[in-house]
């Protein structure tokens, strides 16, 4: 469960600690107190989208953290990535927003990205805000409502959809007319026949480069080595440092006997005339091996200007240019079998929709059990909240197969006695929407490991003996799960366990909210001020006070 949101510079809110408690938890305070706000800052700490303009106004940074309680270790979120509850099953996770839109988030300490945080939250608290109710006017949803319940193993079907309209996607691709075929064939033709002629290999064109520079500077070369050539060998009439390293080698061999220092002299003047010697005749190979002719020099200049048009059309290097080749190779050989292969995919496709059709009608079936279990429990959960004559029905039509299945799944009701089933859109009020809408959260939350529920002023469009139920059965759902709600109604506000206020003031001429544990003194108070507006009398305290003991009867109730 949450046990504590702490909150700094979001929005109005400059700094707040709110230690929530086990069981029903309600938040009140007057319209654009910031009730809202906190609903936000959770939002943001569980990983949600977020704008610049929630950070508090002057405030470089905003930060959001949540303390978890109770946290099992077996949280698909936390295998994901990696993340365990500390030793005594505590999970905090913070989350800090710049004003550049940059984010810091973090779990228990460990650095993770947005995306993550949303993964592990969503697995930790689910927020039922004001407008959720009317996804239920979005058809599109029902089915997706009706496999979480029934936690419909829709893989095998989505397996046999991907692979039918893989089937499909190659045949389309192979599907053209005679006269776009001939122009395409012709294209592909011209183009291999263009680099086959090329006869390019892997290397060639670094291999080119290094021959270009050498043969552009070819004179520098001879003459840099037939210098070198010179200085060493010499010629007809000068010694080079070969032999006359080896006249002092033979000037010592007399004498390196007579010392220790003259006989590793005359070691090295050896070892010196060894590598001269060797280094002398690696540079006449050099020499003797360059053939400059201006004819070289021009078929590589014309070699590297054909690779440079050639790579202008058809990639960035040669070895992009041989992959372009096979590629086009592949593509016309397809294009010329592509009669011999539509044939054959042609009866691929046909067991592909043979087997669509055969995981879709499983996929129904399946859809179809769980449907008749979800009409009985949402049944029951709007007799409990005072709609006996609501009737509540899950109808199938069958569709062409697509990727959420092969039929549309679609919400009935009746809100009257005797009057025939229609889509909740065309027949629904807000507060039946409203109650359709928690029932639907209350059910679904009982298959799920999420701790803790947020209603975000759950009560819209409802009053009188309904607010009365609704209260009654959100204090029975947090006998299993804790519940946070925001309320204008002081039915649910009398029922929670633990009742905060959400109170704005002013000060040194800056807006500023702050959110007060209430005692039952206090809360009489708020019940007062919710029923009767700023003209809190004897009678309206007198009237919260048995919504109190009423609310505080009917949870011993539940206990007992």
């Amino acid at each position: 469960m949450l046990e504590l949101l702490h909150i700094e510079n979001i929005a109005v809110i400059e700094e707040a600690d709110i230690c929530f408690r086990p069981g029903f938890n309600a938040l009140t305070g007057e319209t654009g107190a910031g009730k809202s706000i906190v609903i936000d800052a959770m939002g943001a700490v569980l990983g949600g989208r977020t704008s610049r303009d929630l950070i508090r106004t002057g405030a470089a940074k905003a930060f959001v953290g949540a303390d978890f309680s109770g946290v099992p270790e077996d949280l698909p979120g936390l295998l994901e990535n990696g993340i365990s509850p500390d030793e005594d099953g505590h999970l905090l996770l913070q989350r800090e927003m710049s004003g550049d839109g940059k984010n810091a988030c973090r779990v228990n300490g460990r650095p993770v990205t947005v995306a993550q945080l949303r993964r592990i939250g969503g697995d930790l608290l689910n927020i039922h805000g004001q407008h959720d109710g009317a996804q239920l006017l979005d058809e599109e949803q029902h089915g997706a409502y009706l496999d979480r319940f029934g936690r419909t193993e829709t893989g095998p079907y989505q397996a046999a959809y991907a692979a039918l309209s893989e089937i499909r996607e190659r045949i389309r691709a192979l599907q053209m007319d005679e006269a776009e075929k001939a122009r395409r064939v012709d294209s592909l033709r011209f183009q291999i026949g263009e680099l086959e002629r090329a006869e390019l290999r892997p290397g060639e064109e670094e291999e080119l480069e290094a021959r270009r520079n050498l043969l552009r500077n070819g004179e520098k070369y001879l003459s840099a080595l037939s210098g070198a050539d010179y200085c060493l060998s010499g010629d007809d009439e000068n010694a080079g440092a070969v032999n006359q390293l080896r006249d002092a080698e033979e000037a010592l061999s007399g004498v390196r006997n007579l010392d220790g220092e003259l006989a590793e002299a005359y070691r090295r003047l050896g070892a010196l005339r060894s590598e001269a010697y060797d280094l002398a005749e690696t540079i006449r190979d050099l020499r003797g091996a360059f053939d400059f002719s201006p004819e070289e020099l021009d078929a590589a200049e014309s070699r590297a200007d054909q690779l440079y048009r050639l790579k202008k059309k058809y990639g960035a290097t040669v070895e992009d240019m041989l992959a372009y080749l096979d590629r086009s190779r592949a593509e016309l050989d397809a294009i010329e079998t592509a009669d011999d292969t539509l044939l054959l995919l042609e009866k691929k496709l046909g067991k592909a929709e043979k087997a669509v059709r055969a995981e879709g009608q499983k996929l129904t079936e399946a859809r179809k059990q769980a449907a008749a279990e979800l009409e009985a429990r949402i049944q029951r959960e709007l007799r409990d909240l005072d709609m006996n004559r609501v009737r509540f029905s899950i109808a199938f039509e069958e569709k062409e197969p697509a990727a959420d299945g092969c039929d549309v799944v679609r919400f009935l009701m009746s809100a009257n006695a005797g009057e025939d089933l229609k889509p909740i859109a065309r027949i629904a009020s807000g507060g039946e929407l409203a109650r359709i809408m928690l029932a639907l959260k209350n059910v679904l939350a009982e298959q799920e490991a999420i701790g803790t529920l947020v209603f975000d002023e759950v009560d819209t469009g409802v009053s009188g003996r309904a607010a009365q139920k609704v209260a009654e059965k959100l204090a029975q759902v947090s006998r299993r799960k804790q519940v946070l709600c925001v309320t204008h109604l002081p039915q649910l506000a009398a029922m929670a366990d633990t009742h905060f206020s959400v109170e704005k003031g002013e000060a040194k001429g800056r807006t500023y909210t702050r959110v007060v544990q209430l005692d039952r003194e206090q809360r009489k108070a708020e019940l007062a001020r919710i029923t009767g507006g700023s003209q809190v009398t004897e009678a309206l305290l007198e009237s919260a006070r048995e919504l109190l003991d009423g609310a505080e009867a009917y949870r011993k109730a539940l206990i007992n």
